[in-house]
């Protein structure tokens, strides 16, 4: 276990709910800072109530166990002017601010970083918002589904029969995350080079934005360039074969980057060990995806695997849920971490980040709603 976590001795105020701001807190707190949740009365962080898959523990959902362990929660009706004060005074203490409503929200309350700033000259305060603060989609919902969908990802996965398809998961909240953590890091470390402090800003407009930074680029430096998506073997819609998934008698593989003729040879394919020409593998792309399909299909996925990971073909299994967490691999990356609290015993996910060769862990759960008021005298 790490002894002395890089972050300690940061406080950090977490005025945000849902996901992008929670979970950037939650990164500084496995990194040590000690981060406490500002919730509204009665209710709290939204994302307590908003179950992934309906699942719930303890009153809370399982999501946000998942991203906000390792906090403390003090309630303030940040309405009332009394709370406010009480809010305001932490903020003239506290090392960081994390934030994510729509644009003139915190401003409303004062509590927004020019505001703060004044309270607190060396505060870093870092914002996540949807889409920025100008510009027309400014005021629409930061919810990630919506910005997939406006950053036109949907467009990029599936085949050319489907629909928009979506990534199953929340993937532009997780990036912004990353991108508001290390916006954050950075500007603590300009503090203790400066004594000043500063505003990270982000949004998951700017995060999908950045995932699409080889599409964007090719775009705009040749505006040929038009996403059409292949057919259903294809895994990119700018990539040529053999790169896709593959089903085998018993389930499916992937294949990336390799030349074709070698494909063709070790999956005893002449036709296509043949296919010599690299501008073939475009041009006959779906011809060769079903050709490898139609071989594939004859033998189970390990039987395959043993025959390309012989000859270090970028290969892997598609696994399963349960596969995966089934699996040795999972064990042995030893990404789990139990979480304990009276009445509650939960395995969840840790830090993906490894100090010094260590894991970084802690089984603090996730605060209930209002656990550490007062707190104010503690930090002052």
């Amino acid at each position: 276990m790490v002894t002395e976590l890089p972050l300690s001795g940061v406080t950090v105020l977490d005025f945000s709910q849902f996901l992008a701001g929670p979970v950037a807190a939650l990164r500084l707190a496995d990194l040590g800072a000690r981060v406490i949740k500002i919730e509204r009365p009665g209710s709290g962080d939204a994302g307590r109530q908003l179950a992934f898959a309906g699942r719930m523990s303890e009153g809370d959902s399982m999501s946000f166990h998942a991203m906000n362990r390792n906090k403390e929660s003090i309630v303030a009706d940040l309405k009332n002017p009394a709370d406010l004060t009480r809010v305001r005074d932490l903020v003239a203490t506290a090392d960081v601010v994390v934030s994510n409503f729509r644009p003139g929200v915190m401003e409303r309350l004062g509590l927004d970083y020019q505001t703060v700033r004044r309270i607190n000259p060396g505060i870093i305060y870092g914002s996540v918002s949807g889409y920025g603060d100008t510009g027309p989609f400014k005021d629409r919902p930061g919810q990630d589904l919506l910005a997939q969908s406006i950053a036109g990802l949907p467009w990029l996965n599936g085949s050319r029969d489907d629909p928009p398809v979506p990534v199953g998961l929340a993937v532009a909240d997780h990036l912004a995350s990353c991108h508001l953590a290390q916006g954050i890091t950075a500007l603590l470390v300009r503090r203790f080079r400066t004594g000043r402090g500063g505003h990270a800003q982000t949004s998951l407009l700017e995060a999908l934005l950045d995932l699409e930074f080889e599409l964007l680029t090719t775009l705009l430096n040749d505006p040929s360039i038009a996403v059409q998506r292949k057919g259903s073997r294809s895994a990119h819609a700018f990539l040529p074969a053999p790169y896709g998934i593959y089903p085998t008698s018993d389930g499916y593989l992937a294949i990336a980057m390799n030349p074709v003729p070698t494909i063709g040879r070790l999956l005893d394919l002449p036709e296509v060990a043949a296919m010599t020409d690299p501008q073939s593998w475009w041009d006959r792309q779906e011809e060769i995806e079903d050709l490898l399909s139609a071989r594939l299909n004859t033998r189970t996925r390990d039987e395959w695997l043993a025959v390309l990971d012989a000859e270090d073909v970028w290969c892997a299994p598609v696994l399963t849920l349960d596969e995966l967490v089934a699996h040795d691999g999972f064990r042995a990356i030893a990404m789990t971490q139990e979480l304990h609290r009276d009445g509650l015993e939960l395995t969840t996910t840790r830090s993906p980040i490894r100090i010094d060769g260590e894991l970084l862990t802690n089984s603090r759960p996730a605060p209930r709603l209002g656990e550490h008021n007062p707190v104010e005298q503690e930090i002052a």
